[in-house]
């Protein structure tokens, strides 16, 4: 009977890591799917049609070009190759500039007229209207535009994912802010947070440890939006006083946020890997002449080199993965970063703010699941530089 029970218990744990395994395989595909779409599209709405007169010589342009025409940064045809003639912007903002409400009608029903007329008449016409205003004999040329390319979004340097009548998809900023915070973070958090486990672990007695570790767990069930809260409070305007400031929403303040919730994970499993070291293999340390500090060194912590990665793994992953917090403190501009000092934005803080806003299957959701695909493989390099170092390091013991 026993050994039945073995088997069945055996059988329900393989079930339930098959189907975890299979669960979050089927995140990631869903992830990738739903983001790759985002490559066959050209970032014009899909309802757009981009033409010019049909002796322009210029055929294709990039979703960039047009926002820089439509910005006034592009203003002649020769910056785009093609003739030393200024460029006449066309659209459903402008119609009214050269046509009456008389001439396009109480419903526009005369505006494919209309449209057709003005086209065919000025050479340096470039004409964005909605596909039901060009008509079936259009003497105009409806430009190619270019699809959007990994290349492009990866190098990108504006973020302008709903802007008519194009968008634009430049994650750069979006990944800079993201790995600032995120090592800013870990930077604050790693040394406090090893010096705070080790101290519990191999220093403290045991009134203080039974006291410091319960409060340190307490920290990590505190909800993301009050810490958000604290930095927007306290953080935000001590930075902003501190450095005079502008505005004290900065990557200093997401990294100080981050680095304090990313504490609790750290120092929990750090030290409870230190505290699993043999009372042996200390006794035997201190027995061949080492002091209390290079037992530390030399002993507790290799041997609790694997708890002590995980932790770090695990703090990284909430430093890379908040949103709330981030949102709340880092100003949420998508600029490049140069200084701690500056404004950022987040992937996951990028994804909270504008996925509930976004039409589903438009180019916009499909941009933030490539957001969302992208932080999963910045976390994935991360945890293996990890294991990949902490490889190294037990071979070089191992030969020591």
């Amino acid at each position: 009977m026993r050994k039945y029970i073995e088997k069945f218990t055996e059988g329900i744990l393989m079930v339930s890591s098959s189907i975890t395994t299979i669960i979050v395989l089927l995140i990631i595909i869903f992830l990738f799917r739903e983001g790759i779409g985002l490559f066959n599209d050209t970032g014009i709405s899909d309802d757009y049609k981009v033409a010019v007169n049909k002796n322009n010589s210029i055929s294709t342009l990039s979703a960039k070009q047009i926002k820089d025409v439509f910005n006034q940064d592009i203003t002649n045809w020769k910056q785009l190759g093609g003739k030393d003639e200024s460029i006449i912007l066309f659209g459903i903002n402008e119609i009214g500039t050269y046509y009456s409400e008389e001439q396009l009608g109480a419903n526009f029903e005369h505006m494919p007229e209309k449209v057709n007329e003005f086209v065919s008449k000025h050479p340096g016409v470039l004409a964005v209207f909605s596909q039901k205003f060009i008509p079936k004999n259009f003497q105009g040329k409806e430009l190619h535009i270019h699809k959007i390319s990994l290349t492009k979004m990866l190098f990108g340097k504006e973020w302008y994912p709903s802007s008519r009548p194009a968008a634009l998809f430049g994650i750069l900023p979006l990944i800079l802010g993201t790995l600032w915070v995120s090592i800013g973070a870990i930077l604050i958090a790693l040394p406090l947070g090893m010096a705070t486990a080790i101290y519990m672990a191999e220093i403290a007695n045991n009134k203080v440890r039974n006291t410091l570790k319960p409060i340190i767990e307490l920290l990590s069930g505190i909800p993301s939006v009050v810490y958000g809260f604290f930095g927007l409070i306290v953080i935000v305007p001590l930075i902003q006083t501190t450095f005079n400031l502008p505005v004290g929403e900065s990557a200093l303040a997401g990294s100080i946020v981050l680095g304090i919730m990313a504490l609790p994970t750290i120092i929990t499993i750090a030290e409870d890997a230190i505290r699993t070291t043999p009372r042996s293999l200390k006794e035997a340390s201190l027995a061949l002449g080492a002091n209390k500090w290079q037992t530390i060194v030399r002993v507790c912590i290799p041997y609790g080199a694997s708890g002590i990665t995980a932790g770090i793994i695990l703090g990284v992953g909430r430093a890379m993965g908040e949103t709330m917090a981030v949102l709340m403190v880092t100003g949420n501009a998508g600029v490049i970063p140069h200084s701690f000092l500056q404004p950022v934005r987040t992937i996951p803080a990028t994804i909270a703010a504008e996925l509930g806003e976004t039409a589903v299957g438009s180019s916009h959701y499909k941009a933030l699941f490539v957001l969302g695909a992208i932080l999963f493989i910045i976390t994935l390099i991360i945890n293996l530089m990890v294991e990949f170092v902490k490889g190294k390091k037990r071979i070089l013991s191992n030969n020591s």
